[in-house]
């Protein structure tokens, strides 16, 4: 990057109102595993020493748009497993799919290199741990990325929002609490078409405000209550359970914040999971243990307010680089494991699987950044409704399962990182909102060239699907 350049006003100007088309060049493909012909969810296409990057969607494809001054760099698109494939980025040929062959080192065979090396799961991630304060970023910095925020029931979607958001660190060492800064930048779609009983959802939230746990929805009249305090209601449900703050400054952020009090990943990780040495596979040359993440002895809970998130077990896999232990790839499932979470989640959700997490790391001048998170959990629409089982004379279901909750999933992706201080000093002298619910401006211009994560077919019909009803509603 030349911070030369982004010290003028000129060179700022075009960082953040995004270059214009003649100076970008749009790259597409899809991405397909060579031995099945099936597609590469979640590869990595970036340019080679760059922050310019995006991540391959469902179906295998993606876009990406590179800066004309990066033309004659090398393109790089990795899959944890498979041997990464390479390309000058004005030579990138897009008239064919973009196939990649397994990679996979051998385990017995790396296990006796040096008898110095951790040889347990355990012992590995306690050292992926230990030495997180050399491989997460040691001063501020800001990153650039795409929110996909949707819900659905069964069919069909309810909610969708798509949004620029704006990152702020200034280190791992630093609580995040204070520390970390989200911004909303523009929103580029917005669609509501939820069925939501404000009236339950207003009693949890005076529940919330008073602590009075005998207040029912019977107690309360509709006639009473105006328009705009119900609005609340509702945004509270929603912040509460999918707001920003809780996926970046709580416990599921496992490696970023596995230094604040009772973290998940924090001293007292191996009560609460155990790790067993999978295999070792490779990503673009680089050797990486592949971990298996099980239940411990305790159940796990995310502490979180107002909300019951306790007795859990975590199961997933880590992903950790050889030679530094970095963290590259987590996935995460945390699974109703006590008996009053059980009955909770199978009640309530139909599932016992209550949070799916994936967060991957890119490497940038020797430290790892997040690139891509993807975030899914049940959400009660009608907070405060409890008649899920309840059933009439003639013995039918009073509640409607499909309406009763959604499922909802954040997706993001970070496409740039600024380490320029002046910059830096500049963005955060602006006033910030990390309220995805809210409404943000809308400039055409903005998106020309901004990296987003593409949909799949799958998910564009349900989109379409639901703009379609969206503007049927307003007509």
């Amino acid at each position: 990057m030349n911070t030369s350049l982004l010290k003028t006003p000129i060179g700022i100007l075009l960082l953040f109102i995004g270059f214009t088309g003649y100076s970008q060049i749009e790259i597409k493909s899809k991405i397909v595993d060579f031995a099945t012909f099936t597609p590469i969810e979640s590869a990595s296409i970036y340019v080679q020493n760059s922050t310019v990057g995006v991540v391959s969607n469902r179906d295998g494809r993606f876009e990406l748009s590179v800066p004309q001054k990066l033309v004659n760099d090398t393109l790089i698109i990795s899959s944890i497993g498979y041997k990464s494939y390479k390309s000058i980025v004005k030579d990138f040929d897009a008239s064919m799919d973009i196939f990649l062959e397994e990679d996979v080192a051998s385990l017995d065979e790396v296990l006796l290199i040096a008898e110095t090396r951790p040889k347990t799961g355990n012992d590995i991630v306690l050292r992926a741990i230990e030495e997180l304060p050399e491989t997460l970023p040691d001063s501020s910095y800001i990153q650039k990325g795409f929110l996909r925020h949707k819900e659905k029931n069964a069919s069909e979607y309810k909610w969708l929002i798509e949004s620029a958001i704006t990152l702020y660190d200034s280190s791992y060492n630093a609580g995040a609490r204070k520390n970390l800064k989200l911004n909303v930048d523009e929103t580029r779609k917005s669609f509501d078409m939820r069925n939501v009983d404000s009236l339950f959802a207003y009693t949890a939230y005076l529940k919330n405000r008073t602590r009075n746990k005998k207040l029912r929805k019977n107690n309360l009249r509709r006639d009473t209550i105006s328009t705009s305090s119900l609005v609340k209601a509702i945004r509270w449900n929603d912040e509460r359970v999918n707001g920003l703050d809780k996926l970046f400054r709580g416990k599921l952020n496992l490696f970023r914040n596995a230094n604040q009090s009772l973290a998940l990943f924090g001293d007292r990780v191996l009560e609460k999971h155990q790790f067993k040495l999978d295999t070792v596979l490779v990503e673009n040359g680089k050797k990486l243990y592949k971990v298996k993440i099980s239940k411990g002895s305790d159940f796990v809970g995310l502490n979180t307010p107002d909300i019951y998130n306790e007795g859990f077990e975590a199961k997933g896999w880590l992903y950790i680089d050889w030679d530094s232990y970095a963290i590259k790839k987590v996935e995460y499932q945390l699974i109703a494991a006590s008996d009053n979470q059980k009955k909770r989640s199978k009640s309530l959700f139909g599932t016992l699987v209550n949070h799916k997490l994936v967060m991957t790391y890119m490497e940038y001048q020797g430290k790892m950044y997040p690139k891509y998170i993807y975030y899914e959990t049940p959400k009660l629409v009608n907070a405060g409704d409890r008649s899920s089982d309840q059933v009439d004379k003639d013995g039918n279901p009073t509640q409607d399962k499909n309406e009763f909750y959604y499922n909802t999933v954040q997706e993001i992706v970070f496409t740039e990182i600024i380490r320029d201080h002046d910059i830096i000093k500049q963005e955060l002298s602006k006033k910030w909102s990390e309220d995805i619910f809210s409404p943000r401006p809308y400039h055409p211009e903005f998106w020309e060239d901004y990296n987003v994560l593409l949909e799949s077919e799958e998910e564009d019909k349900l989109i379409r699907d639901l703009s379609r009803r969206a503007g049927l509603f307003k007509e």
